[in-house]
Parts: structure tokens; sequence; C-alpha cells
């Protein structure tokens, strides 16, 4: 652009007004508003965001005040580009800059459908502050998802799936209108009280189930594997009365969140150990009904 610049105004003096040379003034023009936006939408973030640390590293993180100011600044360096590219192409008269003007505002109104939501629900979320980049969330799109928070965009939201490894993008207004389980925001300062269940038959006594769960508790103390808040005891309580089977769940805390299906697979594997060793079963029996109306259980494991 400079080196075209320098040829028409030094080696080219009548070719100042002609279209090559307005088509060079209007790329750079555009070059240096795409430049300005991006500085000031740097120094916005820089001055309006929120300092964060993930992952051990301190982040600069997106908040409703620097999306806001730099939405805005944006718009006033598109409206003075258009003034200048409209002094450029001398549109002089009014109906002219009207022209080009209108056609611009025709064209943000017949698109405001496919970009106007998701700008609008990006700060609508930013301002609510329960999404934020680096926490763990889970969502429910067809099956339940959790991931992290990679990156909070203007039109849409990067989602790191931490079972998979693997990036998800959501549109904004589709992000708002899922349910969103934040599980890096606790309410209590003991951590996620996070729970798995286990089905267990009728045949073997309360009691001897506690025993099964607390010394799995214990063995993983002792080994320290898993990143759980051991300070806590462990909470074991009957989530379900069934047919076939009694529906124990297993309550304990942790903040380190991103472990937490490692921690689940963990834990699990360490309560599968410990009930083979006490004799018990942790398979959902079979239940048969007999002709005469009387029942016996079947403490064999479910086909399948």
């Amino acid at each position: 652009i400079i080196l075209a610049m320098w040829h028409y105004h030094v080696n080219a003096q009548e070719g100042i007004d002609s279209l090559g040379f307005k088509l060079v003034m209007i790329s750079l023009v555009i070059y240096f508003a795409y430049l300005l936006a991006h500085v000031s939408a740097y120094l916005i973030h820089l001055r309006y965001g929120r300092s964060r640390d993930i992952d051990g590293a301190r982040t600069i993180i997106e908040t409703y005040h620097s999306r806001l100011l730099t939405i805005m600044s944006g718009v006033f360096v598109f409206v003075i580009t258009l003034i200048a590219i409209i002094q450029i192409l001398e549109f002089e008269s009014l109906l002219q800059a009207g022209g080009v003007i209108g056609f611009i505002g025709v064209f943000l109104a017949l698109t405001q459908g496919a970009w106007a939501p998701d700008i609008f629900s990006g700060l609508i979320v930013l301002n609510s502050k329960m999404v934020e980049e680096g926490d763990v969330i889970e969502i429910v799109d067809r099956e339940p998802v959790i991931g992290v928070v990679f990156k909070t965009k203007i039109f849409h939201t990067e989602i790191l799936n931490i079972v998979n490894n693997h990036r998800i993008m959501l549109r904004n207004s589709r992000l708002r209108d899922m349910t969103i389980h934040n599980l890096s925001k606790f309410s209590s300062a003991k951590g996620l009280r996070e729970n798995i269940h286990f089905k267990i038959g009728y045949d073997v006594p309360a009691n001897r189930v506690k025993e099964m769960f607390d010394e799995a508790f214990e063995r993983s103390r002792a080994a320290a594997t898993a990143p759980i808040e051991y300070q806590y005891p462990l909470e074991i309580g009957v989530v379900d009365t069934g047919d076939h089977a009694i529906e124990w769940a297993i309550y304990y805390y942790t903040k380190d969140v991103r472990s937490l299906i490692r921690t689940r697979q963990y834990f699990s594997e360490m309560v599968l150990n410990v009930s083979q060793e006490f004799g018990i079963d942790i398979a959902t029996p079979l239940t048969h009904r007999l002709s005469s109306g009387e029942y016996s259980m079947d403490t064999s494991p479910a086909e399948g």
C-alpha cells in the first residue's frame, strides 16, 4: 500500500484522482481501522478484564464491561471508517452518502438474526458471571458433557471436553438456552459434593455395605491417589429401594473438579476391589415371580 501510494504521489500526480488511487486509500483506511480496533480491544481487555489463575498461569479473562466497551469501540471505529470511505469516494451529496449508509443498514437488518442474538446472549452470560473462562461446567446436549470453558468470544463459546479431549463450539444464544451446571463454583468451603451410585441386593445387611464403603474410603486415603478431601468423612445413604436391589450412594468432597472423571473411575475401582474381598456382589440381581404368587431372590447378575 505504501509503495502504491508513493508511486501515485511522486511519479503519477495525474493519477491521484483516479479510481486506483482511491482504492489504495480505502485499503489504507480499512487497514488502520482494523489495527485501531484490535489495539483498542487489547487495551480495554487489559483495563477492564479480570485476572484469574488457570492451570497455574495468570490469565486475563473477559468481563461484561470489557466485552461491552470492545463492541462500542468497534462500532465507533466502523462509523469513522465508513465516513472516511465516503469522503474518499467523493460521495458528497446527501443522496449519495445516504444510499451507501442505507445499503449497509439494510444489510445489517437482514442479517441481524444471525449475529445479534449471539452478541446479546454473550453479554448476558458474561454479566451473570456463571460461565467464565477456566470454569468446569456440565451441559446436557443429548447426553451430559463435562468440559472446561476455553474461550468466551463475541459470537460463540469454546468448551474443552475433558472426557474425550476435544473442543466444542456452541453459539452463545444456544448456550444460554441450556441448563448449565457450573462445577467450579462451590456453595461450600468443603468443595464439590460428588456422589457415586451402586445397586446391591436385599440379602446384604446395611451395616455390611457401610463397612465395605468405609474400607474403600480408608484405602483411598492411604493411597492418596485421588484428589478427595479426606478430612471430611464419607457420607453413605440409600437413594432408592427398587424391585431388584437397593440403590446406595456414597458422597465425598473434592476441589479438583478438572480431575472429576479420573476421581470417579479410581474410587469406583476401589469399591469394586473391596467388594470382591467382602464377598458382596455389586451387580444388579434379578427378581423372579413364581406362579404361586411368592417371590424369590436370585442374586445372579442380569445378562446384558
